[in-house]
């Protein structure tokens, strides 16, 4: 159990807050590329409880700015994209990515009013398919190499959906490896010829064993836990017999991210980043080590669950999340169709908006929640001392910081760490663009 003080800080994510401060020490998604590229490149945003309007102007590059003209108070998001900038449609003012103004058109000739003016301005870089925002103070850190950032476009695909509740319920959900088996629990287990782009549809490396019938079938794995250079890795064993293991291997991406294996070829990157207290964006990168990334397929999947243009999900607490009480008792645990991220969203928010962790009792198959609790503490004590937080790279240290390994096979269980580092090698060799890495 945490007191309410504890929860309160390692929960809230205002610009004033803890939690909120760290985070902006990150590079944090702020919105998809596919979201700029409709008719008008212009989009209003709402990011760690700040109003702002992301952009690409009509020079192709990218700004995330203040809600708000600084004029007035009329909204940017109606703004016209021209002359290098985005311009205010109240009185014309315009602004430049970094929040310079470049004019003041109603103003006399020779007014000096735009010099003194600066609009609320972060930086914004593209990896991928999403787009990523700098709000701290300082210059911003380098992006580890890890593969979701140094794969080629053909090998990636983005997507994100909203979940109305605290970012962190989220996040532990995400790191909690023995959930699998039971909210994940299907009763019967999918061709997996016909599970391109689900998770858990794939049968384990090494063997012929569904994903599914794993996760059902040994609900009690056993978890470690390993500190790394960027967060922490999470292995879990389940022991199908004395000489074969299930071996897991996921990872938690400091602060608020966590990579696992989606199938044989394909791994997810998954970040949790909040809108404000009580809501708040996956957005995800699915990183082949195959064939190239069905886009268009990964596309029509989500977008049976997701409605334009907010990524709000279909299936959600207005409809019971399609609760089917049948399917409860014959198809699936939880009786909520067969997409987990339906699972996961009913989990998360049905511990309330900010889940009351006074109220909690975690048990040993928690230890990777405990295990990042602790960490997220240690950089707030970090923060508050004036010292740099943990896993922000510079040039140098980001080059050193690469995969990580997300596996998902059935090796030898008296050597199943050697079985997970060699089955990684042997991916990543058999990849076109990551085997010279």
């Amino acid at each position: 159990m945490l007191s309410a003080e504890q929860n309160d800080r390692i929960t809230r994510t205002g610009p004033d807050k803890p939690v909120g401060k760290l985070l902006r020490r990150y590079w944090q998604p702020a919105a998809l590329v596919d979201e700029l590229n409709g008719e008008r490149a212009i989009k209003p945003v709402r990011l760690l409880g700040e109003d702002l309007v992301i952009y690409r102007d009509d020079k192709g590059r990218y700004g995330l700015l203040g809600r708000g003209c600084p004029h007035r108070g009329t909204d940017l998001a109606f703004g016209r994209l021209e002359d290098g900038g985005l311009r205010c449609a109240f009185h014309g003012w315009l602004f430049d990515t970094e929040g310079k103004c470049l004019e003041t058109p109603a103003e006399p000739d020779g007014s000096n009013l735009c010099r003194n003016i600066r609009q609320k301005a972060y930086p914004v870089v593209e990896r991928n398919g999403i787009l990523f925002a700098y709000m701290g103070e300082g210059a911003p850190p380098e992006f580890p190499h890890f593969d979701c950032f140094v794969a080629p476009d053909t090998h990636t695909f983005a997507f994100k959906g909203m979940i109305e509740c605290n970012w962190l319920q989220s996040l532990e959900v995400g790191i909690d490896p023995a959930h699998t088996s039971f909210l994940h629990r299907f009763f019967h287990d999918e061709d997996p010829k016909q599970g391109y782009g689900k998770l858990f549809r794939d049968t384990s490396i090494d063997s012929e064993m569904p994903m599914t019938r794993i996760m059902r079938e040994f609900p009690r794995p056993r978890i470690e836990v390993e500190p790394t250079d960027f967060g922490l890795r999470i292995l879990t064993l389940r022991e199908i017999s004395a000489k074969n293991t299930h071996v897991r291997v996921t990872n938690l991406m400091f602060p608020n991210a966590f990579i696992i294996p989606m199938s044989r070829e394909m791994t997810i990157t998954q970040w949790h980043v909040p809108i404000d207290d009580t809501r708040h964006y996956w957005y995800a990168i699915f990183t082949s080590f195959g064939a190239p990334v069905n886009k268009d397929e990964m596309r029509r999947q989500r977008l049976e669950l997701y409605e334009l243009p907010d990524y709000i999900p279909r299936k959600n607490k207005s409809n019971n999340y399609g609760y089917d009480p049948h399917e409860q008792e014959h198809d699936t645990y939880t009786g909520m169709g067969a997409d987990i991220n339906v699972h996961d969203q009913w989990a998360c928010e049905s511990m309330g908006v900010i889940a009351d962790r006074t109220q909690e009792h975690l048990g040993q198959s928690d230890k990777a929640i405990a295990a990042y609790r602790r960490l997220l503490r240690q950089a707030l004590d970090a923060l508050d001392k004036g010292d740099r937080p943990p896993m922000i790279f510079d040039a140098a240290s980001a080059k050193t910081v690469t995969g990580p390994a997300a596996i998902d096979g059935i090796g030898p269980t008296d050597d199943w760490q050697g079985y997970w580092q060699r089955t990684d090698a042997s991916k990543r060799s058999a990849a076109t663009w990551a085997n010279g890495r």
